[in-house]
């Protein structure tokens, strides 16, 4: 069975790009397994969930794991940034909608996990993208993020 670090590390290369998992502290890491499987299910950082893994092999970022690996160039290629006036709605968890999106990285696809930030590029929420990058220049209406959680929405 692969090492849990490991497993971290190659599936954030595989998604955001070469050399994005060098962002994250893996000394401090700590995993929890699932009991009837034996799988990693959950990556956490002092206590704090970082991200999930999926069934299908993806990872379900958290924010507090956007922002860590938001520190990486190439994870900014999977990041929406979104105009100050939206910034807010999207915070509180509300999806993103086209016309609000100020820029974005050229590797967003669909259904790929996309971090959205506000014009001070800071990790407001993390989501679905709904449309992608090659899209979003030409769309100005619909929805192009579906958030799954913002920075207001947490408890």
């Amino acid at each position: 069975m692969l090492d849990p670090k490991r497993k971290l590390t190659y599936t954030i290369d595989m998604l955001f790009g070469k050399d994005t998992s060098l962002a994250l502290p893996l000394h401090r890491l700590e995993f929890t397994f699932s009991k009837r499987t034996g799988k990693v299910k959950h990556v956490m950082l002092d206590g704090v969930l970082l991200c999930t893994f999926r069934s299908d092999g993806g990872i379900a970022l958290t924010v507090d794991g956007a922002r860590i690996l938001a520190k990486s160039d190439t994870f900014r290629e999977h990041c929406i940034t979104v105009s100050d006036d939206a910034a807010r709605y999207v915070a509180e968890g509300r999806s993103v909608f086209c016309k609000h999106v100020v820029w974005y990285g050229s590797r967003i696809d669909v259904g790929s996990e996309v971090a959205v930030l506000n014009e001070g590029r800071e990790v407001i929420a993390v989501g679905r993208a709904v449309i992608p990058s090659a899209l979003l220049k030409y769309l100005k209406q619909g929805v192009a993020v579906k958030v799954r959680e913002g920075i207001k929405g947490r408890s």
